[in-house]
């Protein structure tokens, strides 16, 4: 099949054009290239995706509607959006790239998927949409409308038009939550990646909320998994999940579905760093700091609807995923 992936230079974009591309796929990527964290990595993903003949790169912005169109003149079968401006604590400091990236970006990507009419659009969204749920697991189905930032608001605005499209259009449409993704070729502005840097140059780690935070992680190989397997599943009345009853987002008015990728194994702040000590062989020195503006408490994925659509709950140990980045990483830091 054909793929049109936004973000391939990016970390979750990267890893699912790898495996796609290893597959027998055709993949055409398309990035903007922004500074917003080391180009030289960036640019070394889209290098290592270049060995495939079958994958095609196009640099551009979302908000370059007629850019994108010229990359997608050969026609998809499937579009994966992953572009967006990343990172809670920078929308606070430009909000405006993120109206730009995730809300005209988004809508133009929309508006491509409806002129070519492709078989299914998948966008990816945030756990942040749920902001400080008290109700844990998080289910799809819980309410979402009180985001603390606005990268949150970003991609619960992005979700809104997506299932608005879906409806008028009848573009089949999944919508992905994502929580705290993880691995190698990471984004350095994460948790995993500061940590492991901080700790071989013996520098210290901020640990935000004095460490009484917890996340669940997802690692990158569980994501893309899941991912293709929701892929191969347009919204549709004839895969509605009947049971358990009440956990499927399939919308009445069109084929638009929201789905969390996540294990539902929460780990805590201090735990997780405990783990990157016993993989390092090394403590880290600790500064111990509240939680800051944006921040939420926990984030805790029900997978219940991911499982009764394809049958796969992401299981990767947080020990092993994060032995992966690090032997990653010792490798990669020479030209990062």
């Amino acid at each position: 099949m054909r793929y049109f992936i936004t973000g391939t230079a990016g970390f979750i974009g990267y890893h699912l054009a790898r495996r796609l591309l290893e597959e027998g796929h055709e993949v055409v990527g398309f990035d903007g290239m922004t500074a917003y964290y080391n180009l030289k990595l960036k640019e070394a993903r889209h290098a290592a995706l270049a060995q495939f003949p079958a994958f095609t790169a196009h640099i551009g912005m979302l908000e370059d509607r007629a850019a994108l169109a010229r990359a997608a003149t050969a026609r998809p079968d499937v579009i994966v959006h992953l572009a967006a401006q990343a990172g809670v604590r920078y929308s606070l400091e430009n909000p405006k790239a993120y109206l730009d990236s995730n809300l005209v970006g988004s809508w133009n990507v929309l508006e491509l998927a409806r002129e070519l009419g492709v078989q299914h659009l998948l966008l990816a969204s945030t756990s942040s949409i749920y902001g400080a749920n008290p109700t844990i697991p998080f289910h799809e189905t819980d309410r979402a409308d009180e985001p603390l930032t606005f990268y949150a608001a970003s991609k619960k605005g992005m979700e809104a038009m997506g299932h608005s499209y879906a409806h008028l259009y009848r573009l089949p449409t999944t919508a992905f939550r994502f929580f705290t993704v993880y691995g190698p070729w990471g984004r350095p502005d994460m948790a995993l990646f500061k940590f492991v840097a901080a700790m071989l140059e013996d520098r210290e780690i901020e640990i935000y909320g004095e460490g009484r935070m917890s996340r669940d992680f997802t690692y990158i190989d569980d994501l893309i998994e899941a991912i293709l397997r929701l892929a191969a599943r347009p919204p549709d009345e004839a895969n509605r999940v009947e049971a358990p009853a009440g956990i499927d987002t399939l919308s009445h008015q069109g084929p638009y579905r929201v789905v969390n990728i996540g294990g539902g194994q929460p780990v805590g702040l201090i735990d997780f760093v405990e783990t990157i000590e016993t993989v390092l062989g090394r403590p880290a020195r600790r500064l111990m700091l509240p939680m800051q503006k944006g921040d939420v408490p926990r984030t805790f994925a029900s997978p219940d609807l991911l499982v009764a659509l394809t049958g796969y709950r992401p299981a990767t140990p947080l020990q092993e995923g994060v032995r992966a980045f690090v032997d990653w990483y010792l490798d990669a830091r020479a030209y990062l």
